[in-house]
């Protein structure tokens, strides 16, 4: 069996120090891009992999990140968790995943906790953390690094990586009353994320921008959960008149929605139009395929890391939604 090559090696064919090699490995500034390109070509070559001890040991980072959630959506939670660990991979850092509760009184002292113990060299959070400001003032006392994925309230704390929430909403009401919708009900996510009540702005706003009335009793509220989701479908579907379109804050939601239209025999979409947000891979699971906004989840949880570990990738970003328009949605009944 050959042995695993050395940096000494790298160096050597690659023609750079030893220092020089490290700069490249570490992602660190005041490298020539052939320089780095030709050490890059090197490591790839000889499928060199830096020790992750040797690599703490040689500097003061852990090389270890976290990503810190709390959200009652598995499809979202797999897609940023999948999203940021390919990102820290490729810049050999190691992604540490840890589930929190956002509105225990232990919050801040259990991630200090764990930022000391692991030595991390910074967290990304994702909603609702992202909005503890208790949790941000503390990171912002330590210095300590940390991105926001889909940030609401100060949007300037930290890096962030984020979409409009307001336009996006505002352009899935407006689908559904350009499709001559005009009783829309609106299902709400959980209050604790900003994300929720600017869902909500974009779909008043748009329902204002075309002269409809906005009638609170047509928002019922939501968990983000598909439970909570039925439970607020069968309080709308109970009104006379009831809705002729259903827009719910996330797809878990609106698969409930989906789910209570069958048990009912609410024919979808002759009777009832159904649109959820995020495009998840139950989007297009659930029967018929789910009209959605997508919401790049795992493209922002890359785009974090990336604030986070490449300096040449600036504090923030906002990425593209895209309204998926499958089987939901139709004609407003006459």
């Amino acid at each position: 069996m050959s042995s695993r090559p050395t940096i000494k090696e790298v160096s050597k064919i690659a023609g750079v120090s030893f220092k020089t090699v490290s700069r490249v490995l570490n992602n660190e500034k005041h490298v020539s891009e052939e320089t780095r390109r030709r050490v890059e070509e090197v490591v790839a070559r000889l499928n060199f992999r830096p020790s992750h001890a040797a690599r703490t040991l040689a500097g003061r980072r852990s090389f270890q990140v976290a990503l810190l959630y709390d959200n009652p959506s598995p499809y979202y939670v797999y897609h940023i968790q999948i999203g940021a660990q390919q990102r820290c991979s490729e810049l050999g850092y190691r992604l540490l995943l840890q589930p929190v509760d956002s509105q225990s009184p232990d919050l801040v002292s259990n991630v200090m906790a764990l930022i000391d113990e692991a030595h991390l060299d910074g967290v990304i959070l994702s909603p609702p953390v992202t909005e503890m400001p208790a949790l941000l003032d503390e990171l912002d006392r330590r210095g300590l690094p940390y991105v926001r994925i889909a940030p609401g309230a100060r949007k300037d704390a930290g890096m962030a990586a984020t979409i409009d929430d307001v336009a996006a909403a505002r352009e899935v009401t407006e689908h559904l009353i350009g499709l001559g919708h005009r009783s829309i009900g609106f299902i709400r996510g959980l209050e604790s994320h900003v994300s929720t009540w600017e869902r909500l702005q974009g779909y008043r706003d748009a329902l204002e921008a075309h002269g409809i009335a906005f009638d609170p009793d047509l928002v019922a509220a939501g968990e983000n959960s598909f439970t909570s989701g039925g439970e607020a479908a069968r309080k709308l579907l109970e009104r006379d008149p009831r809705p002729t379109a259903i827009f719910a804050g996330n797809d878990d939601m609106a698969a409930g929605v989906l789910a209570v239209a069958h048990e009912t025999d609410v024919d979808v979409p002759g009777q009832l139009s159904i649109v959820g947000f995020d495009d998840s891979d139950l989007a297009k699971a659930v029967w018929p395929p789910l009209t959605t906004m997508r919401q790049p989840v795992r493209e922002l949880a890359y785009a974090a890391a990336n604030l986070m570990l490449a300096p040449e990738a600036g504090s923030r970003v906002t990425l593209e939604h895209k309204l998926m328009v499958r089987s939901t949605t139709g004609p407003a009944p006459r």
